[in-house]
C-alpha cells in the first residue's frame, strides 16, 4: 500500500524548520500502520535531515559548520547569478541531503527521543519549498 502527499511549505530565512508534526499527520492520514516515509525536497539549495530537535545549539552550531564548508560569496565560485549565497546553497544543498526515509509503525514515525526532522533553507532569504512525502508500507 502507498500514500503520497505534498508540503508546501515557506521558510523565512537560512536557517532550519521543523517538520516533524506535519509528516507525522501524514502518516496518521494514511492509516497505514507499518513501512517507511521517504521525505524529498524538491529543490537545490535546501535540504532535509534528521537531527537534535530538543537543543537550539545543535541547530545553531550545525549552521555554523555549514558557514566553514560553503561559504556566502567566496570569489572561486562561479555560479553566483542569483546574489552571494546563490552557489553557496547548492553547496550545502549536496553536502547534506535533499532526502530521509524513516520508518513508522503503529501509525506514528520511529525517530529516537531526541530525533526530528528539519527542512534547512541554505538561501538567506525565505522561498516556498515543495516535500514530497511517500509512505510504504
Amino acid at each position: 500500500m502507498a500514500h503520497q502527499e505534498m508540503l508546501r511549505l515557506r521558510t523565512s530565512r537560512r536557517g532550519m524548520m521543523e517538520i516533524t508534526p506535519q509528516v507525522m499527520e501524514i502518516v496518521k492520514r494514511s492509516q497505514i500502520k507499518t513501512g517507511l516515509a521517504h521525505i524529498f525536497v524538491r529543490h537545490t539549495s535546501c535540504s532535509l535531515l534528521v537531527t537534535e530537535n530538543a537543543d537550539p545549539d545543535v541547530l545553531r552550531d550545525l549552521e555554523t559548520l555549514a558557514c566553514r564548508w560553503a561559504p556566502d560569496g567566496d570569489p572561486a565560485y562561479a555560479h553566483d547569478l542569483e546574489g552571494d549565497d546563490d552557489m553557496a546553497a547548492h553547496g550545502r544543498s549536496v553536502l547534506t541531503d535533499t532526502s530521509v526515509t524513516i520508518p513508522f509503525g503503529d501509525g506514528r514515525l520511529l525517530l529516537g527521543s531526541w530525533q526530528g526532522i528539519f527542512l534547512w533553507e541554505h538561501r538567506t532569504q525565505g522561498h516556498s519549498r515543495e516535500v514530497i512525502v511517500t509512505l510504504m508500507g
